[in-house]
C-alpha cells in the first residue's frame, strides 16, 4: 500500500505539460476543479475527462504511475459511488422496503466516482511535471498580492511545499521501518482490526522520530546557507511565461466555455 502512493513525487521530463510555467498549471488546476464540479449532464462530464486523460498522456509518464495513485484511494471511491446510489429522485429501480434505488441515485454515484478519479489524476500531473522550487516560486507568485496584508506569503510558499515534497520521502522511510519489523517477525497483515492497529506502533514512533531528524537536518541545513527567503531573494531560475502558456490557457478557455455551454443546452442530470 505505502509503494502505491506517489502524491509528491516529481519525474523530470520534457513534454510540452513539463514546460509550462509552474503558475499556468496551478492555475489551470483549480479552474479544472470548479468546472469538473460544473458538469452537470453527461457531455460536460466527458468533455472535462477527456481533457485530464489528454493532459496525462501529454506528460509522456508511464500511465501505472497514475493507476498507483488511484489505487490508493479506489476504496473510498467505491464506498462513496455505493453510498450515492442509495442518495437520490427521480424514477424508482429497485426497491426493498427503505431502500430504494434510483435514477438519480446511479446519475449521482456515476458523476461523484468520476469526478474524484478525475481530480487525482489531475492533481498528479502536477506535481509529476513540476520541481519543488518552481512549485514554490510559484505559489509565492500567485500569493503575493496577500502581503499588502502583511501576510508572509514566501513563508506559506515554502511550507506547502516542504510539507509536499515529505510525503515521498516518509513513505520510503514507513516502507524501511515495515521491512525492518517484518524482518524481526513482526506480523503486521493479520488478526483483527484492533492487532493491526496495535501492531502499527512500533512504526509510528521510529517513523515520528525520524521525521523530526529529517526537519530538524533541514532547518540546520537552511540556517548554514544562511537562508532568508523573501527578502531581497534573488532566483536562479526566473518563471516567465511563453507561448505555450498561452495556448494553454486559450485551449482551456475554449473547453470550459464548453462545459458552460453545454449546461446551458442540455439538461442537467445531478445538482
Amino acid at each position: 500500500m505505502v509503494r502505491n502512493i506517489t502524491l509528491g513525487q516529481f519525474i523530470p521530463g520534457h513534454s510540452v505539460i513539463h514546460r509550462l510555467d509552474a503558475r499556468t498549471k496551478i492555475l489551470l488546476l483549480i479552474a479544472y476543479i470548479v468546472f469538473i464540479f460544473c458538469a452537470a449532464n453527461y457531455i460536460s462530464l466527458l468533455m472535462m475527462t477527456a481533457v485530464s486523460l489528454a493532459v496525462v498522456l501529454a506528460t509522456k509518464i508511464k500511465f501505472r504511475l497514475y493507476l498507483k495513485s488511484l489505487k490508493v484511494i479506489l476504496l473510498v471511491v467505491l464506498l462513496t459511488g455505493i453510498l450515492n446510489i442509495f442518495n437520490g429522485s427521480g424514477r424508482i429501480l429497485w426497491e426493498l422496503g427503505l431502500i430504494k434505488i434510483t435514477e438519480g441515485g446511479i446519475n449521482n454515484a456515476i458523476f461523484v466516482t468520476v469526478r474524484i478519479a478525475v481530480l487525482v489524476l489531475i492533481s498528479s500531473v502536477l506535481t509529476f511535471t513540476t520541481s519543488p522550487s518552481d512549485l514554490t516560486d510559484a505559489l509565492e507568485k500567485i500569493l503575493k498580492p496577500l502581503s499588502i496584508f502583511h501576510i508572509k506569503v514566501h513563508e506559506i510558499a515554502m511550507m506547502m511545499t516542504i510539507a509536499l515534497r515529505f510525503i515521498p520521502v516518509l513513505l520510503e522511510e514507513t516502507d524501511k521501518i515495515m521491512n525492518a519489523q517484518k524482518a524481526r517477525g513482526a506480523d503486521l497483515e493479520s488478526g483483527n482490526i484492533f492487532y493491526r492497529i496495535k501492531a502499527l506502533i512500533p512504526i509510528l514512533i521510529p517513523l515520528f522520530v525520524s521525521a523530526f531528524r529529517r526537519a530538524n537536518d533541514l532547518a540546520t541545513a537552511m540556517e548554514c546557507r544562511c537562508y532568508n527567503g523573501g527578502v531581497n531573494r534573488t532566483r536562479m531560475k526566473v518563471l516567465c511565461f511563453s507561448g505555450l502558456d498561452l495556448f494553454g490557457l486559450i485551449f482551456s478557455m475554449i473547453i470550459f466555455v464548453g462545459v458552460i455551454v453545454s449546461n446551458l443546452c442540455i439538461p442537467a442530470v445531478v445538482r
